[in-house]
């Protein structure tokens, strides 16, 4: 059996919001079993908690954003994608600001964390997205779709006309461990010469070389250089595993994306669930072996609820 996870105990996050530059402090709690990943803003007395779902996704401009208004958390994809590398389902999320922190601009920070608060076996069985036939939304030349497969696999591609990324392509076959190692260190990335549009439209207040890679017209800048060859697309793929876990299952499918972004996911998300004939909810217990063994931890990493 394949259970439902939260972590094993709660703990503090602090840090920056990449966008609006304001410093927040998140707090994480283990969750029952079913509660899903939920945020609440303690900043607003009697604010409503925001499921992390697909439907409840508002803005997707630079970033994936649960709920609209005043009552909104932005920024939530690095967490959401982390979560999903550890095949956690149900974290309650309180946060006191408006943006879930930036971090070094990759779920480093947050994998580390929760190797050291721990994850706990709920008693009740994880539940899958099967994909059952093919799904595509396209806008413009970029588009993405979503077809049947044994487990989760990302094939990304991304072109941008600058010399260090070029067109990059990584076909990623989902695993807990290939995801600690292999994703979520890849940080998000911008040029150096949008920065001033960018904060004039109320974006990346909170952007540094400490929390993203920069690139001027040649090259990255960070004196560190890259983790990666091509932590470019990795850190597409990071983005990609959070913003599709928002389907609120496990998922058994490939995706493939072309030049996407967060709107593309999105709308995708939404248009399969809109289409029940293709695809389907079942017990972990039902599925393929090697769809199963993707959500393995290492032994000392899990303590068991019972």
């Amino acid at each position: 059996m394949l259970y439902q996870r939260t972590i094993a105990k709660s703990v503090s996050i602090t840090g920056i919001g990449i966008h609006s530059g304001k410093k927040v402090t998140m707090n994480l709690h283990p969750a029952d079993a079913d509660f899903g990943i939920q945020f609440i803003r303690t900043d607003i007395p009697g604010s409503t908690p925001l499921k992390a779902h697909a439907n409840t996704v508002g803005a997707t401009e630079n970033n994936t954003t649960l709920g609209q208004g005043h009552n909104a958390v932005h920024t939530v994809e690095h967490l959401l994608s982390v979560l999903y590398g550890f095949g956690i389902n149900n974290v309650l999320c309180e946060i006191d600001g408006p943006e879930v922190p930036i971090m070094d601009g990759s779920g480093a920070s947050f994998v580390f964390i929760l190797k050291e608060t721990g994850i706990s076996n709920l008693n009740k069985s994880k539940k899958f997205l099967v994909v059952l036939e093919p799904v595509k939304v396209s806008f413009d030349d970029k588009w993405a779709t979503i077809e049947p497969h044994s487990k989760l696999v990302i094939d990304s591609t991304i072109v941008f006309p600058h010399p260090t990324i070029k067109t990059q392509r990584k076909i990623f076959e989902f695993s807990c461990e290939n995801y600690i190692s292999d994703i979520g260190r890849a940080r998000t990335f911008g040029m150096l010469k949008d920065v001033d549009m960018l904060k004039r439209r109320g974006l990346i207040k909170g952007g540094s070389l400490d929390n993203a890679i920069v690139l001027d017209d040649f090259k990255v800048i960070n004196n560190e250089g890259l983790r990666f060859k091509d932590e470019f697309v990795r850190h597409k793929i990071l983005d990609t595993i959070g913003d599709f876990s928002l389907l609120g299952f496990e998922i058994a499918g490939k995706v493939t994306t072309f030049k996407s972004g967060h709107n593309i996911h999105n709308m995708l998300c939404r248009k399969l669930l809109e289409t029940p004939s293709a695809y389907q909810i079942v017990s972990a217990s039902s599925l393929q072996k090697e769809a199963l063994e993707a959500f393995e931890l290492p032994r000392a990493m899990t303590s068991v609820f019972h």
